[in-house]
This record gives C-alpha cells, sequence and structure tokens, in this order.
C-alpha cells in the first residue's frame, strides 16, 4: 500500500476493530489497525488518543464501508451438506445484535482481586440494541435489564 491511507471506521475496542479488520480481508481489501499495539498495551490511552483506527486505501473506501454497514446476516454459514442456522434473535427487540459473553465479568473480577483468578461461567445472552439479557433454555425467556 503505497498511497497514504485513508479512516474508515474508529473502535474504541481492539476486538471489535480486529473483527472489522478480518471482514475486510476476506472480502481482498488490504486494511491497517492504527494504534492497535498501544491500546493492545493501555486500553486507558485508547481514549486520549482518539481510539483504534480502521484505514483502507481510498480506492476500498467505499466497498470497506459498504461491508461494515452490512446488516447482521439472518442465517449462520455452516459446514458443507448442512442446513444454515437461524441466528439468535432478541426476544425483547429482535434484533440481531446479540453477544453471549462467556464469563460473568463482575464476579470474574471480584474474585481476580480477592487473589483468586477463577473465571465465573455466564448462560446469559445480551442484547446490544436494547440491553437486555435472557438465558436461552428453550422456554420461555425470563428478561432483565
Amino acid at each position: 500500500m503505497d498511497e497514504a491511507l485513508v479512516n474508515v471506521e474508529k473502535f474504541r475496542d481492539l476486538t471489535a476493530a480486529m473483527i472489522a479488520r478480518s471482514l475486510l480481508e476476506s472480502d481482498g481489501i488490504q486494511c491497517f489497525l492504527q494504534d492497535e499495539n498501544f491500546v493492545r498495551m493501555d486500553w486507558g490511552y485508547s481514549q486520549f488518543i482518539g481510539w483504534i483506527r480502521l484505514q483502507v486505501a481510498p480506492a476500498d473506501l467505499e466497498r470497506a464501508r459498504e461491508l461494515l454497514a452490512a446488516p447482521i446476516p439472518e442465517l449462520l454459514d455452516v459446514a458443507d451438506g448442512e442446513d444454515p442456522e437461524p441466528q439468535p434473535r432478541c426476544p425483547q427487540c429482535g434484533s440481531l445484535d446479540v453477544s453471549h459473553p462467556g464469563i460473568r465479568k463482575g464476579w470474574s473480577y471480584f474474585l481476580l482481586w480477592l487473589g483468586f483468578p477463577v473465571p465465573v461461567p455466564s448462560d446469559r445472552w445480551h442484547c446490544e440494541s436494547c440491553r437486555v439479557e435472557w438465558i436461552d433454555d428453550g422456554k420461555e425467556p425470563e428478561l432483565s435489564l
């Protein structure tokens, strides 16, 4: 990439920036995360330096913006020969922008503070749109904020 790079998007969190970079790279767009290592060393400076900037060549800017703005697919890709699986949805607002954190950070950090570095597993899903949490156990979900 010999030409000057342009910013496509800014990210506060390194994980989100790396996912966006992977999305662009999987489509053949060369890209770069400005200040990735600086934020990796000390996340507290992220806001001070203007967050992590995803950069591409000017010729790739429009395609990169299209890819990053694409909606979340309704079906998940699976191995060849298998039927696609439906994407998890929020039971309150129907959004596809949901996540499963894997561990309960609050309790895990508390135990770490006490000197017990033990992650506490989580069985809850979280909606990024309406902030509701629920347990997906096949029954009617009990929602909590």
